[in-house]
């Protein structure tokens, strides 16, 4: 007989794996066996990493004015949980990802911002909610080697929209996005 086991859940593989194919997120969690898959353009991961890079260290207001006042404490956080019990089983989970930007908020608690590329849609808030809800899980029960960013106060999802082009001279050109936030609601019972 086997002992327990101690199984990873991505945030992403928690939202986009679990919605797209239940049985593929069973073999990845269960057996490390990965769906196939087409590998993302590499544009989002290099809009994502500017993003991060300009928005480090700058104050709320300078992302969108709905935001709580703050500052954007870390770019690209790897967040990792303390191990949970899964009800019914004598199995664990942890959760292990990657947020794309945390906020220290001037009253102490902190913000999970996620970039997104694209327009909003209504229909996606549900989506993303796991994934928002999952990284604010491990930041408020971080594994033993973590740290602990708690409480956790607000989740959001800030959305670039390309709407214009501009080009000052033949080499560069710099497209104009329209920045919309979206909060999702915290639910302390997703979890």
């Amino acid at each position: 007989m086997r002992g327990s086991m101690n199984y990873k859940l991505s945030p992403s593989n928690l939202t986009f794996l679990y919605e797209g194919c239940k049985r593929c997120f069973y073999l990845r969690t269960k057996y490390n066996i990965a769906q196939p898959s087409i590998p993302l353009p590499a544009i989002f991961s290099k809009i994502a990493g500017l993003l991060e890079k300009y928005y480090d260290g700058k104050r709320t207001d300078k992302l969108h004015p709905d935001l709580p006042p703050g500052i954007v404490k870390y770019g690209e956080k790897y967040v990792k949980s303390d191990s949970f019990n899964i009800p019914g089983h004598k199995d664990t989970c942890f959760i292990s990802g990657r947020s794309d930007i945390v906020i220290e908020f001037d009253d102490k608690s902190f913000g999970v911002i996620d970039f997104k590329t694209g327009n909003p849609k209504s229909e996606y808030s549900d989506l993303y909610s796991r994934q928002l809800h999952a990284y604010a899980y491990a930041l408020e029960n971080p594994s033993p080697n973590s740290i602990k960013l708690s409480p956790v106060s607000f989740l959001g999802l800030l959305y670039f929209y390309p709407s214009k082009v501009s080009q000052e001279n033949v080499e560069w050109l710099s497209y104009d996005s329209k920045i919309s936030l979206v909060e999702i609601k915290k639910m302390t019972k997703i979890f």
